[in-house]
């Protein structure tokens, strides 16, 4: 069994919403073969709440609008580090960096096959790493102190 093209669809839309909004290390993964429950899981981060929300929102608004897709349950919200958005088809992780690496899902769903994502979504990979050696070990811009 594989992702139907509704599911495909739902994931390209969220994948570009997400990538607009400027998440890290975008990934989709066909779990259709391993759950009954769901088709596909994206998974996105960001380095900081105030982005984990802003990429969820844009995600729902687009889905909703572009595509008359609603989440049946959400997930998460309050903290904003990780949350999730479930349409059936398609489950959304979009994660804090730091849950992102400390719950490691690419791990959990890597013999899964990998679906192919839009340019925009496809160009986050390594953001995160990026962004975090550019902030250097004290948080700062390039490890200066501010």
């Amino acid at each position: 069994m594989t992702a139907t093209d509704r599911s495909l669809e739902l994931i390209n839309a969220a994948a570009q919403a997400a990538a607009d909004k400027l998440a890290h290390d975008i990934i989709a993964y066909d779990v259709s073969d391993v759950l009954s429950i769901t088709d596909a899981f994206l998974l996105a981060s960001a380095p900081n709440d105030r982005q984990v929300k802003s990429i969820v929102d844009e995600i729902e608004e687009r889905l909703n609008k572009d595509l008359g897709a609603k989440p049946v349950r959400r997930e998460g919200d309050r903290e904003a580090r990780w949350v999730l958005l479930d349409y059936v088809d398609i489950v959304v992780h979009v994660q804090h960096s730091e849950e992102r690496v400390f719950y490691a899902l690419e791990r959990l769903w890597k013999d899964c096959p990998q679906l192919e994502l839009p340019a925009d979504a496809d160009a986050t990979r390594g953001k995160a790493q990026e962004y975090a050696q550019a902030q250097g070990p004290d948080g700062g811009v390039g490890g200066e102190l501010s």
